[in-house]
Formats: C-alpha cells, structure tokens, sequence
C-alpha cells in the first residue's frame, strides 16, 4: 500500500503514521551519524511538510496536532546528543502512554466518524422555534460523547426524552454521570435503527455526512428532523439555517 494511501486513511491513523515516519528518519539519520541539530530538525521538519497536507490534517488544529507530535515526544524521549541511543530505556516509552489512553478513549473503530468536539453552551437554544417537538417526543444525539449536546438538547427542550449513542465506553460512561436524566447506550451510531425517534442530532465532520444522509433518508419518519451542527447535509434542502456565528451554524433538516 502507498504512503499517499495510507494518509488518506481515518483521522488519527495520518498523524500516527506521520510520528512514525518522522521516527525513523530521526533514526536513521542518527545511525548515519548525520549532526544534532538534523537528527532533530528535518524529522521535525516533515511532520511540518506532511501537517499542511489536506488528507493528513484538514483543520488548523489538526495540522497543530501532526507538526507538534514528534518535536514533543522527542522532549520527553530525552534524545542524546548521539541522536537515539536512549530510545529502549524503560522511560523513553512515557510518551506512547497519551496515545494509549487516546485509543482508549477514542477506539479506532470510530476513527472514521467526528472526535471529541463538543457542542458549545446554548447552541441549540433556538432550535424549537424551527423545529417544534411535542412533550415526550424521542431525541437522539448520534455520537453523544461526554454529553455537551445532550445538555444543549435538554436546554432547548426540557420536555422530550433524550437518548444518545457513543461507541467510546469511556466518554459513554462519563456521559451517563453528566446527563443521568438521559438514555445513554454505549454502542455504534450508524447501527443503531434511527426509525424510532422524532429528531437525530449530529455534530459530526464532512467526511461522515453522506453517511448519515443515506441513513436519516432510509430510516427516520416522514416529518422527522435531522439537525447538524456546523456540517451542512448536501443533497438535502435545509428546512431552516440557524447561524451562530459567521463560520457556524445549526442545520436543520425535516425528512419527507
């Protein structure tokens, strides 16, 4: 498989496979007896290179996340002079604890949808006025993560029963103590039939739109609402469009 390919590949898997490449030019520069300062700067350098590449990191914060990767580990690893001689030490490894607890948090199965991006305090709060619900009408946030939407949800309707979905068990958990008046399920969102609810919330990335595009036209009820955050739904024509600031806004969709 190509390198091209495989940078392509889900969000994190290019920027763990841009820290590994950038690893093994370090490595073997140093085995070349290359100097210190390039042992250090030209694997830095290519996290850089790689970070302003679209298919490795789409967003400001991303590319932050690649370019910074190895010049961190590298910190904290301690290199020597001599370039990687301490690399086996027990404690050179302190550096792949963050990712261990990262793919605790955020499994690779769920690679392909959104990351933690939580949604902001009110954001919803004008919701109800484009998308009127009854008492008792079942909400799902799809992808609920530490419950930020849900709590938005609950704002903007105090009378509807909430659920959410997150395939993270940490970030379930973590949601079920912050919402307790919410049914929270730990499990996978693009499974989970969407026939049954009145509204779908997401707050998910462009790549994973056509995805739920696809699933909301084949399973919620006609008079049904999707509603996403930021992402607009293409090939679906917005019932209304809430702007909360100049670059985001609130989508709302209602299925017929």
């Amino acid at each position: 498989m190509s390198i091209a390919r495989l940078l392509s590949r889900s969000w994190p898997a290019p920027a763990l496979l841009t820290w590994v490449l950038a690893w093994a030019l370090c490595k073997a520069l140093a085995d070349a007896g290359a100097p210190y300062w390039a042992v250090l700067a030209l694997p830095a350098a290519l996290g850089v290179v790689l970070a302003q590449w679209p298919a490795v990191a789409a967003t400001r914060w991303r590319a932050v996340f690649v370019a910074a990767g190895f010049p961190v580990s590298a910190v904290v690893t301690g290199l020597e002079k001599a370039g990687v001689a301490g690399m086996m030490a027990p404690g050179s490894w302190v550096w792949l604890l963050p990712l261990g607890l990262l793919l605790l948090a955020y499994p690779v199965r769920a690679w392909r949808d959104a990351p933690l991006f939580p949604t902001p305090a009110g954001a919803l709060d004008e919701l109800p006025r484009h998308a009127p619900l009854k008492p008792g009408a079942r909400v799902l946030d799809a992808g609920c993560g530490l419950g930020d939407g849900l709590r938005a949800l609950r704002q903007a309707y105090p009378q509807v029963a909430l659920h959410g979905t997150e395939w993270s068990w940490p970030w379930a958990l973590a949601c079920r103590l912050r919402c307790p008046w919410a049914r929270v399920r730990r499990g996978d969102m693009w499974a989970q039939p969407w026939d049954g609810f009145d509204l779908v919330y997401l707050f998910q990335r462009p790549e994973s739109m056509p995805q739920a595009i696809d699933k909301a036209r084949r399973e919620l009820k006609a008079g049904a609402w999707l509603v996403s955050l930021e992402f607009e739904a293409p090939g679906l024509a917005p019932h209304a469009r809430i702007d909360l600031t100049p670059t985001r806004s609130v989508w709302v969709y209602r299925l017929h």
